[in-house]
C-alpha cells in the first residue's frame, strides 16, 4: 500500500528534515509540501493524504485551525517546538506530537504507529473525531474564529464580532465584516471566548458586552438587549440574570 503524505509546516529546514527522515519508508509518498496554513488547508482538501505531519504555529492559521477547516480527516503527526499543545493533539486523536529538535528514531517510532493505523484501517469518522476537540472547548481563549467557506477562508478577530447566534449544528457569527456560518456548537464560544468581552444572554445567542447599548422589558418577565447596530437579542432567565450581574445592575 502506498501512503499519501503532505506536509505542513512553514519553515523550510523543518520541511527538509521530515522528507529527509522519510526517506526509508519506501511505501510513504511526499505529494506537496506547505508552508502556510492556509495553502496547507486547500492542499489537504484537494489531494486528501492519508498523513499530515503538522506544524502548530505557522502564519496565517495554525495548525489546530487547520485541522478543523479540512473536509475529512487524515492520520496526523504533529511537529512543533511548542510543547503546550501536546494534550490537545491527542484530544484530536494524533498519532504523536513530536517536539524539535526530534531524534530520527523518534520520528522513525511514530511514523511506524501512523502506519499500522493506516493499514489496519483505524481512521476515525471525521465529525466525530474533530467534534472531540472543537464542540466541547479547550479551555483556551480564543481570540479570532476562522471559518471556510467554499474556498473562501475567513480569519475573523474576536474584536470585530457583535454577536452569535444558534442556528442548528451551526453557530452564525455576525461581525462588522458580515455574518459567518460555523460549524460549532454556542457551549465551545461560551467557553472559549473572553469572559470580559461577551456573555451569553439566551440559549442562542452570545452577545458582546460593549455592544448593548440597552435593555428593555416587554411582557411581564421578558427582556431583550438592544445592541449598536438595533439588532434586538432576547434574553433568557437566566441570561438575565447574569446580564445585571455583568453589568452591576
Amino acid at each position: 500500500m502506498i501512503i499519501n503524505a503532505v506536509i505542513v509546516e512553514d519553515e523550510k529546514p523543518a520541511r527538509d528534515l521530515v522528507r529527509s527522515y522519510l526517506k526509508p519508508f519506501r511505501n510513504i509518498e511526499i505529494k506537496a509540501e506547505y508552508a502556510d496554513g492556509f495553502a496547507g488547508t486547500k492542499g489537504i482538501n484537494k489531494i486528501k493524504p492519508h498523513l499530515v505531519f503538522l506544524d502548530v504555529q505557522m502564519p496565517k492559521i495554525s495548525g489546530f485551525e487547520l485541522l478543523e477547516l479540512l473536509d475529512f480527516q487524515p492520520e496526523i503527526i504533529f511537529t512543533t517546538a511548542y510543547d503546550q499543545y501536546a494534550l490537545k493533539a491527542f484530544e484530536m486523536n494524533a498519532i504523536d506530537y513530536l517536539l524539535k529538535p526530534f531524534s530520527k528514531s523518534r520520528f522513525e517510532e511514530a511514523v511506524k504507529r501512523a502506519i499500522n493505523r493506516i493499514i489496519a484501517g483505524e481512521k476515525q469518522d471525521d465529525i466525530v473525531n474533530k467534534s472531540i476537540l472543537f464542540k466541547k472547548g479547550t479551555g483556551e481563549t480564543i481570540d479570532r474564529i476562522v471559518v471556510k467557506s467554499g474556498s473562501t477562508i475567513n480569519v475573523i478577530p474576536v474584536d470585530d464580532v457583535i454577536y452569535f447566534e444558534a442556528q442548528d449544528d451551526y453557530v452564525m457569527v455576525y461581525a462588522t465584516e458580515g455574518r459567518f456560518l460555523k460549524q460549532q456548537t454556542m457551549r465551545y464560544f461560551e467557553e472559549s471566548l473572553p469572559g470580559n468581552l461577551f456573555i451569553r444572554v439566551h440559549r442562542s445567542f452570545i452577545v458582546r458586552i460593549d455592544k448593548i447599548t440597552r435593555l428593555e422589558q416587554y411582557g411581564k418577565e421578558s427582556y431583550k438587549v438592544i445592541l449598536n447596530n438595533n439588532r434586538s437579542i432576547p434574553v433568557s432567565r437566566s441570561g438575565y440574570v447574569r446580564l445585571k450581574e455583568k453589568l452591576g445592575l
